[in-house]
């Protein structure tokens, strides 16, 4: 029973962390004319790679006809670009453009600045206290998602970024 309280105590907390840091970065982004929508399918081509309009569609759980609105309107701010399969000119991919692997790069600043300021308000008796519960927190996700789980998000993202300039 004490296992299971903890475990409820646990996860509501990193909820309501997760949830505020949402929050606190909102409004930077909307007022840059980036949505969370954005921001998903900008995350989704990071972690895929390119990926065609029906795929992209598919992993947002929206229709076809709704991801292509919102890539065009991506497309209009330089966050996305579309280009075709040279074997198949129907098939129309859709990857991360300059503009948003700078959006990108902005947002993961904001997160590592504020995070920074966060854990500088713990004693390096916390810190450690906390960076042991991330290893055993780290070796739970990978027994229940598997050890690759979150494998590679930033090499994929440093990959993609020295493709272009």
């Amino acid at each position: 029973m004490a296992g299971e309280a903890a475990s409820r105590r646990i996860a509501a907390g990193i909820h309501d962390m997760i949830a505020g840091f949402r929050c606190a970065g909102t409004g930077r982004l909307v007022k840059a004319g980036v949505s969370m929508t954005h921001m998903h399918v900008m995350w989704l081509l990071q972690h895929h790679g390119d990926l065609t309009m029906s795929r992209l569609a598919d992993l947002m759980d929206v229709s076809l006809s709704n991801a292509t609105g919102i890539v065009d309107r991506m497309e209009e701010r330089g966050l996305v670009e579309r280009g075709r399969v040279p074997d198949d000119r129907r098939v129309v991919l859709v990857r991360i453009a300059a503009g948003g692997l700078q959006t990108l790069d902005t947002v993961e600043a904001i997160k590592q600045d504020r995070l920074g300021a966060i854990l500088g308000h713990l004693d390096a008796m916390q810190l450690d206290r906390v960076a042991s519960a991330l290893d055993d927190l780290r070796g739970a996700v990978a027994a229940e998602l598997g050890p690759d789980f979150g494998a590679g998000h930033d090499h994929v993202h440093a990959a993609r970024t020295e493709g272009r300039s």
